[in-house]
């Protein structure tokens, strides 16, 4: 299935198929799995069933794709795409000319796993974890282990049996390259796999903690709280806080109409009914970033639109409040490691 959407700020959306999200515009953070993310336009997102995405921006236009050939994902070529690990699956868009002409120049045609193909060889050239593609296929291993077991309370010596023969090679490499022990990696699966089934479930916290594998609810408690911060209880009713909780959604707004004339954190906490300091808290703990990054982040994405609407440097800087040209340009190359010429070059050789 194949979709074209703007994704309603904070909806929990539950993957039930493996997936790509192809962030076509926007700017703000995206939340997978309860880990927040940035800056994410131009980058194609693969999720498999059991995932979740949520989208804190109103910005966003985001293109779908839902794979319904189940008989790809046998391929141990592209489960790169799928299993994560320390960080999200996703290539850069731009980076990938095979995936600009399939998704631009061609019709989709019924058998879209030939977009999972090309992005494959897409994230094998990225590398993100600098192995060899042996290497890759034994990290992924492994991966396959823990997502098959991650419900069972194993010892750590069970665990490593079930990685065969190759066990004790199996184990140095994925250390070395996701700077992880097996063990901790199995560990942050059941966590975070439990905390999906706490936050979007009304199961009972000790049901819960049986079905992971803990045999004393009391005992998960701790770990969990020692995990997440908060206790099962208090961790779910943070998250049903949080879905009523119209501060992101607001204080995006107010970036997006004044941050081009308003840069001070007292204006936007003022406009809150909130100290600065606990503005600042607050942004911390719900998107990971700070006012100021948020700040920033609006000039500098609302500077490319114009510069590739075709308005000069001059007229741009007058746009956003800067007192002369040369200080927008010093600040526009500050943040984007490109000078605002360099940066409409480069748009449009990509296109």
């Amino acid at each position: 299935m194949i979709d074209k959407f703007i994704p309603e700020i904070n909806k929990i959306y539950l993957v039930e198929a493996h997936t790509m999200y192809h962030i076509l515009e926007g700017a703000g953070n995206i939340e997978v799995d309860f880990h927040n993310y940035k800056d994410w336009k131009d980058k194609l997102i693969f999720l498999e069933k059991g995932q979740y995405i949520k989208f804190t921006s109103g910005s966003f236009i985001v293109r779908k794709i839902e794979f319904e050939e189940k008989d790809v994902f046998l391929n141990k070529e592209v489960r790169v795409l799928f299993k994560h690990l320390v960080s999200l699956g996703y290539i850069n868009f731009n980076e990938c000319k095979d995936c600009k002409t399939y998704l631009n120049n061609t019709a989709f045609s019924k058998k879209s796993s030939d977009i999972i193909d090309v992005s494959s060889n897409q994230w094998y050239w990225q590398n993100p974890f600098h192995a060899k593609k042996e290497e890759y296929h034994i990290i992924f291993d492994i991966k396959d282990v823990i997502d098959e077991n991650y419900k069972s309370n194993l010892t750590n010596n069970q665990l490593i049996n079930l990685l065969g023969s190759s066990k004790y090679t199996a184990q140095a490499i994925f250390k070395s390259k996701i700077g992880l022990t097996v063990k901790s990696m199995y560990t942050q699966k059941r966590l975070a796999e439990s905390k999906k089934e706490v936050a979007f479930t009304d199961k009972n916290i000790s049901e819960i903690a049986y079905e992971y594998g803990f045999k004393d609810p009391a005992y998960f408690n701790r770990i969990f709280k020692k995990s997440a911060g908060l206790s099962p209880t208090e961790f779910r009713e943070k998250i049903n806080f949080e879905e009523k909780d119209s501060f992101v959604p607001v204080l995006l707004d107010l970036l997006k109409v004044y941050h081009a004339e308003r840069r001070s954190v007292h204006f936007y906490a003022e406009s809150m009914n909130l100290s600065p300091k606990t503005l600042s808290k607050k942004v911390k703990d719900k998107l990971n970033t700070t006012i100021g990054q948020l700040i920033r982040r609006e000039i500098i994405n609302s500077a490319k639109l114009m510069l590739l609407d075709g308005r000069s440097v001059k007229d741009v800087s007058l746009e956003l409040a800067f007192e002369e040209a040369n200080h927008f340009s010093a600040f526009f190359k500050k943040y984007t490691d490109l000078t605002p010429s360099q940066y409409i070059t480069e748009k449009i050789k990509s296109i």
